[in-house]
């Protein structure tokens, strides 16, 4: 029994937490906790939980490095915020919490803070200036500068947006100027214009992030705007400007030749390069008056006048052309023309004058101006009243003061009228009013008169006009004649008009219009023959022609007076026409004569007789001849009338054209006063005779042939024959002579004797010059009839060669020619050459097309200026600097050859030949490179060596070895998230080309830290390579983002990972249409694991947006929770928990579960720590009873095991002690039951081979522990990291090890529990009691 005592005496020291006070336990979820970092200083961040099983007083605190941004509640453990958080600058730290329950040490733990990012930080610029300069004719598209802001800030609150807030100028052509790309970039977005835009703009650039939470809030937060100047360079595009828009000047028109009136000035248009200008007047409404200097001064050149601008406004337009020094960019004069006004000034050169016209038709021309005046006005006529039918108008052609005057009134007259207006200015009409109506009394003045003054209000100069003033007066008394009967003679020849008499006139004592008397002739005999003047009685001839002796010799007429007031008196007047001599005499018959030439007389008498009265000179006869061309050869009688010939007559002595007649004049004439004459006709024919002989009009003829031409025509000979008539002085005409063959004449008749004789080569007869080149012939001229006259003459036909052949070109002036670009050669640089075997030809060069290509394309007419080709066939290049091989690799001229001198039946060109020059290239162009409008982003985690993580675009506009681009990595930097810079070699560049487009793919040459945060900045240069050139190169910095591993998430469904990757782009979008990023997936598993049933894969991503920033698990949370639509798709998908990859590896993290049939949400991690806080502490109490109670249970058995095994051992030895007295031949060989030392037979000790009971082993039957399982967790599953299970194997029955001790065997099986892995091994061995030492 001495165990006993032992057992009860250590019992104590095994049990001391049974009797001792409990430490106080902290809350199992105090190991992290997250705070937004906008939370207000102040409020409460947290609370510190602990339990104390004795239900102590607890005291908490907190210590470490960062304590100080709390302060806690000793007594509660409410911790509030006294220092503000910055997750810029600590986005995750450690504090030191503990709770002391003032009995037990205190219990102090490390509490992990995590600060949650919020939107306070606004996008800042790297620079905070930028300025460039861009050319006018910079291509709409290009990119014209690249700004770059930063935003600290993560997620949406750090994906930043660029905006142009204002372009400065602000005007509608500077309103979509510009645009800006998310990546920074600036594109030229309209043309620009240095001149007609502006010549400086002015970008105000905002960057605004995408928004994020601030106080609850969403906010988006904006930089602070910064300035991009940007200077455009001036192209001599623009044509010069006036700098005004209008020039007018005034000059007097007295000023002396020469005197300077207006200087213009205009500059160039393109105000950046200010090219000098000349001017010139190229239009003038006035040619002469003005002239103008280089420098832009306008001078008087010639006298002026203003009157003569008065139809012109008084001004002079002139039309000013302002030309440039040099040309423009398209090799044109750059001019402008503007038309200037000068307005001719007034100077007092004029007096005012008088004009008889009514305003406003006046026009005042000097000669219509007048000084007497004619008006109307009843006698005693009331003032103020004007007198009538006075037009009179006073007009001063100067102008302003110089064309004032006043009006006023003089003479013996003047006191009765007054004038009006008194004063003006211009033109006026002028009115004389009655002033005193007394003086103005028919009966003392019928007439009155009065001077009109002009005087000039400044020159003082005047005129005067006389205007008589007619009174009128009312009528009382009857005209009256002197003679009842008044006789008159007149001409029977009086004209139209003649006055009979002027004499006879009627008195009335009235005056004025009563008085006034009109005269008139009553109706009847001889009133269409004689008129009366009604004011003045004059008695005229009314139509002459009517007057005739012979047929009326008297009229009577009745004459009537008549005064204003309608009463009248007749008297009588006897008309007796006078005879003159008005009839000529008459001639009776007609005269026509034929006589033959060189024998006929002529003699005749003409017959004729005179109406007028016989026996006066008015009808005594004479005869005369009227000079003519043959009335020489003739005589008249002038009493009888007998007509002869004085000497013979000869045909060929009259014109040809009378065809022998000869008409004479014969004039018959009487005595009279004046003498009346008759013409006679006298038609005298005389009859032709053959006596002339033909005559050519050439001694000798000559004529020119050329060959090859059958049927031409040689010439025309020309003969004429002197006889008057067709039957005398016909001719024919015949050929004679060597080779008089190969020719046939043809005669023509031309009339008056001429004659045509066309000679032609017979029609199949050619001449061939190399054959005979002259032919002498003699050409008759015959008149036929039978005389047989004739005449010859000799007939030369010279033969002319003929340029028949066309010109050829010469092949070997044709070879292709190479020029080189941008002006590196002049002058002449191949030469066309041409020739003809004709001996007369004159050969010119023509060029026939211009043919402009790029790369075997027509490119129009681009390259037409560039060369030019004179007559000679040299080549020159015309325009150096334009040749371009970018706009034209081959120049092809067409040419051909023109013999100007061949024969218009033949072909005179050549056939066209092709002249190549081939453009050679030279480096003028550096490389460029494309937008990049894309922004990268790597996953450290996913891309493997060799892998291409971005690339550039680069295009060279040269060609060949020109534009070949390669590229090569200058630097590459690591910014780290705190700012701070570091080389890195990890990436390479790798070429390749197609369609010229080279590009440069960026790779990874090794794996990348993905724990990293920050972004790698990689300048790749790109140079061409030249043969001769120097090379040109371009760089481009790219920004690499990168996204580390604690941006993954991992996404569970309750799929298999076969359903999961059938549906993975499904999936992919619905996550891009809720969160707006870029998913990339990193793997999908199966989790083989019974105790989440509902959980069979998971899939791995990360959500990452275009700036580089990538999404958070509790960002998704909002961002999936937001779009209940894209929420829904995903359930049906599959998808039932959300976590954090790292939390759940390092600590925890957060876990976001959906749980339909519930409306669907999602947790973030601190959300469901908050809410598994009361059941994780349950479950921890419970565990920790469990625990106890399990150590309690293991002491026990441990103490009732360490009895038994002393037991056991002094049994052992009793049993040693029997065996060594008892033989081994005694021993049964028996097997031992495994595990123990009895036997299976009958239990029997080896040792003594004794049955069980006989050494007191009857309570424990190994057997029956054999029969129990050593492993007391089978039937418990644990999930472990690689999310597989392990189960407990049995030992093999047939292991060669020993066979362990029972106790043991069971105390080392117990390593796992049901409440997670490796709980604390509680079984220990006491090496003292092991029976192992038997």
């Amino acid at each position: 029994m001495a165990w006993l005592w032992l057992l009860c005496a250590l019992l104590p020291a095994f049990m001391p937490s049974a009797t001792a006070n409990s430490p106080p336990v902290f809350a199992s979820n105090m190991t992290l906790v997250t705070l937004p970092e906008d939370l207000p200083v102040g409020s409460v961040a947290f609370w510190l939980v602990a339990t104390d099983k004795d239900n102590d007083k607890l005291t908490y605190e907190i210590s470490g490095p960062n304590a100080y941004f709390f302060s806690v509640n000793p007594a509660t453990g409410e911790v509030k915020l006294v220092s503000p958080l910055d997750f810029e600058t600590l986005y995750s730290f450690a504090i030191t919490i503990s709770v002391n329950d003032n009995h037990n040490s205190p219990v102090w733990k490390e509490l992990r803070v995590v600060v949650e990012d919020r939107n306070d930080n606004p996008p800042v610029f790297q620079n905070s200036g930028f300025s460039t300069s861009i050319s006018e004719t910079l291509p709409v598209g290009s990119v014209v500068f690249t700004v770059r802001a930063e935003d600290k800030d993560t997620g949406l609150a750090g994906l930043v947006n660029y905006s142009i807030k204002k372009v400065i100028p602000s005007t509608d052509d500077s309103k979509n100027l510009f645009r800006i790309l998310q990546n920074g970039s600036i594109v030229l977005g309209e043309s620009l214009s240095y001149n007609n835009k502006s010549a400086f703009y002015q970008l105000q650039l905002e960057a605004c992030d995408s928004g994020g939470l601030w106080n609850n809030s969403q906010v988006v937060l904006c930089s602070q705007p910064v300035f991009l100047s940007i200077s455009v360079v001036d192209e001599p595009d623009l044509d010069p400007q006036f700098v005004r828009e209008f020039y007018s000047a005034s000059v007097a028109e007295d000023v002396a030749l020469g005197t300077s009136v207006l200087k213009v000035e205009a500059v160039d248009g393109d105000k950046g390069i200010n090219d000098n200008v000349t001017y010139s007047i190229t239009n003038s409404t006035r040619p002469g008056w003005f002239s103008i200097g280089k420098e832009g001064v306008i001078r008087v050149s010639g006298p002026l006048d203003r009157e003569q601008l008065l139809t012109d406004n008084e001004e002079v337009q002139i039309q000013v052309t302002a030309t440039e020094e040099h040309h423009n960019i398209y090799g044109q004069e750059a001019k402008a023309s503007m038309w200037i006004t000068i307005r001719v000034t007034d100077v007092n050169d004029h007096k005012p004058e008088f004009y008889n016209c009514s305003l406003p038709s006046c026009s005042f021309s000097p000669q219509e101006a007048q000084d007497n005046f004619t008006g109307y006005v009843d006698e005693h006529t009331s003032a103020r009243i004007p007198i009538d039918n006075l037009t009179m108008v006073a007009y001063d052609p100067d102008q302003g003061d110089n064309g004032t005057f006043l009006l006023s009134l003089k003479g013996e007259d003047a006191e009765a009228f007054n004038v009006s207006p008194e004063r003006a200015a211009g033109s006026v009409s002028v009115q004389v009013v009655v002033r005193n109506s007394e003086m103005v009394d028919y009966e003392k003045k019928t007439v009155m008169t009065v001077e009109v003054v002009a005087t000039d209000s400044v020159s003082k100069n005047y005129s005067v006009a006389t205007v008589t003033i007619h009174l009128r007066d009312i009528n009382d008394h009857r005209p009256t004649f002197s003679q009842s009967l008044y006789e008159l003679t007149v001409p029977e020849n009086s004209p139209t008009g003649f006055v009979v008499t002027s004499m006879i006139s009627a008195t009335d004592q009235d005056k004025g219009e009563w008085g006034r008397i009109t005269y008139s002739l009553l109706p009847g005999n001889g009133e269409d023959v004689f008129e009366v003047d009604p004011i003045s009685g004059t008695v005229t001839v009314k139509n002459g022609t009517l007057l005739d002796r012979e047929r009326q010799a008297v009229y009577y007429l009745t004459l009537q007076a008549t005064d204003g007031g309608n009463q009248s008196s007749t008297t009588t007047l006897q008309i007796t026409l006078l005879d003159v001599n008005d009839n000529a005499p008459v001639v009776r018959g007609s005269y026509n004569i034929f006589v033959p030439e060189e024998g006929g007389n002529v003699s005749v008498t003409i017959q004729a007789y005179d109406d007028d009265e016989p026996d006066t000179n008015n009808s005594r006869l004479h005869f005369s001849l009227l000079p003519g061309p043959y009335s020489h050869n003739f005589s008249i009688d002038p009493n009888t009338g007998l007509l002869r010939n004085l000497e013979p007559l000869d045909r060929e002595a009259i014109d040809p054209a009378l065809e022998g007649h000869i008409v004479l004049t014969v004039i018959v004439a009487d005595c009279g006063e004046p003498p009346l004459s008759t013409e006679a006709s006298v038609s005298i024919t005389v009859e032709d005779i053959n006596d002339n002989l033909p005559v050519f009009n050439q001694s000798s003829y000559e004529f020119f042939v050329k060959e090859r031409d059958p049927g031409e025509f040689v010439g025309t000979v020309k003969a004429w024959d002197a006889d008057q008539t067709e039957t005398n002085n016909r001719i024919s005409f015949s050929l004679s002579g060597t080779g008089v063959n190969n020719f046939a004449v043809r005669g023509k008749v031309l009339g008056q004797g001429w004659a045509e004789g066309y000679i032609w080569l017979l029609p199949d007869v050619s001449l061939d010059y190399e054959a005979q080149k002259f032919f002498n012939l003699t050409v008759s001229a015959e008149n036929p009839g039978p005389q047989g006259l004739e005449s010859t003459v000799s007939l030369t036909v010279a033969v002319l060669d003929v340029n028949d052949e066309p010109p050829t070109l010469d092949a070997v002036s044709l070879q292709a020619v190479s020029v080189a670009e941008n002006g590196s050669q002049h002058g002449q640089v191949a030469q066309v050459k041409a020739q003809d075997v004709d001996t007369d030809s004159l050969l010119r060069i023509e060029l026939v097309d211009i043919i402009c290509t790029k790369d075997n394309v027509d490119v129009g007419s681009v390259c037409h200026g560039w060369f030019s080709m004179t007559a000679n066939g040299s080549v020159y290049i015309n325009q150096s600097e334009a040749i371009d091989y970018e706009a034209c690799h081959l120049v092809t001229l067409v040419v051909r050859a023109h013999d100007l001198t061949t024969d218009p039946r033949f072909d005179a060109y050549s056939s066209d030949g092709n002249l190549p020059i081939i453009i050679e290239d030279r480096n003028d162009n550096a490389p460029y490179f494309l937008p990049v409008n894309q922004t990268f982003v790597i996953i450290p985690e996913l891309v493997l060596p060799n892998q291409q993580v971005a690339s550039v675009q680069a295009r060279d506009e040269d060609s060949q070895h020109n534009r070949v681009i390669n590229f090569s990595i200058l630097k590459a930097d690591f910014v780290s998230k705190d700012g701070a810079t570091n080389p890195v070699q990890v990436f390479q560049i790798i070429r390749s080309v197609e369609a010229d487009l080279y590009t440069g793919n960026i790779v990874l040459v090794t794996n990348l830290d993905s724990t990293l945060q920050g972004i790698y900045q990689v300048t790749v240069q790109a140079q061409d390579q030249p043969v001769s050139d120097p090379a040109l190169e371009t760089q481009i910095t790219l920004n690499l983002f990168t996204v580390d591993q604690s941006y993954r998430v991992r996404l569970q469904f309750s799929s298999n990972k076969e359903e999961v990757g059938a549906n993975v782009e499904e999936i992919k979008a619905a996550l891009v249409q809720a969160t707006r990023t870029s998913v990339y997936v990193v793997t999908i598993q199966n989790i083989d694991s019974t105790a989440r049933a509902q959980v069979q894969s998971y899939l791995d991503a990360y959500f990452v947006f275009s700036n580089g920033s990538a999404l958070t698990l509790n960002e998704l949370n909002v961002m999936i929770r937001r779009d209940q639509d894209t929420l829904k798709q995903l359930l049906h998908l599959g998808l039932v928990v959300v976590v954090s990859v790292v939390g759940q590896r390092s600590r925890g993290g957060g876990v976001c579960v959906l749980q339909p049939p519930h409306p669907p949400f999602l947790q973030s991690s601190q959300e469901s720590q908050e809410s598994d806080q009361p059941k994780l502490l349950t479950s921890v109490i419970i565990g920790l009873a469990v625990a106890l109670l399990l150590v309690l249970v293991i002491l026990i058995t441990a103490l009732l095991c360490v009895r038994k095994s002393y037991r056991r051992k002094l049994l052992a030895m009793k049993a040693g002690k029997e065996a060594r007295k008892t033989p081994i031949e005694a021993t049964t060989s028996t097997a031992a039951i495994p595990g123990t030392n009895m036997y299976n037979t009958d239990r029997a000790n080896p040792m003594l081979d004794l049955p069980t009971k006989d050494l007191g082993l009857e309570c424990l039957s190994s057997g029956d522990l054999d029969n129990v399982s050593l492993n007391s967790l089978d039937k418990n599953a644990v999930d472990l990291d690689t999310d597989s299970k392990k189960m407990k194997k049995p030992l093999p029955h047939d292991s060669p090890e020993p066979d362990p001790e029972p106790l043991s065997a069971v105390l080392s099986g117990r390593h796992v529990g049901t409440n997670g892995p490796q709980q604390r091994n509680v079984s220990f061995t006491n090496p003292g009691l092991d029976t192992t030492d038997l």
